[in-house]
């Protein structure tokens, strides 16, 4: 099931690098407050996760990077989610994404389900190993997979047919 779609590579010095990762931004501040309705529906469904993957692999490594970078900071400015603690991890898991993504895009120039979930698992388990070195605890490194499952499914499933069916 591959799909050729339109997939762009946007560098720093370009305007729809700073455009698009703007728009990121604005969905992570959107879609997160949807998904905190739910009891514990941030920690379930990880909702930043979706848009930086969607973005990161149609719009290259470089304009998820920076949305990555900035999403869980401006959040947290403006909505004092996620909590500062969590704020560096999330930071570097939302920016192994974007460039597990973005990199996965340019390489392969297609989308398909089996690329998506590699990126998605390829990607969770360099981010929770980074998550081990930061914190030394396990704990929310096993929660990523044992509440987590939903947000991984959506992942897979909403990034796929974000790139697949909004063209």
């Amino acid at each position: 099931m591959e799909t050729n779609i339109r997939l762009y590579a946007f560098n720093y010095d370009e305007a729809k690098t700073y455009l698009w990762a703007t728009v990121f931004v604005a969905c992570n501040l959107v879609l997160p407050q949807v998904f905190h309705l739910i009891p514990q529906g941030g920690v379930i469904f990880s909702p930043l996760s979706l848009v930086i993957l969607a973005g990161a692999y149609k719009f290259g490594w470089k304009t998820g990077l920076l949305a990555a970078l900035l999403s869980p900071f401006v959040n947290h400015l403006l909505t004092g989610m996620p909590a500062m603690a969590v704020l560096p991890v999330m930071t570097l898991k939302l920016a192994i994404l974007a460039l597990v993504a973005g990199f996965t895009a340019q390489h392969f120039k297609t989308v398909s389900l089996p690329l998506i979930i590699g990126v998605v698992l390829v990607s969770k388990a360099i981010g929770c190993f980074g998550e081990l070195l930061l914190t030394g605890g396990i704990d929310a490194t096993i929660a990523d997979f044992t509440i987590g499952w939903p947000g991984l499914l959506l992942q897979v499933i909403g990034a796929w047919l974000i790139l697949t069916k909004l063209k």
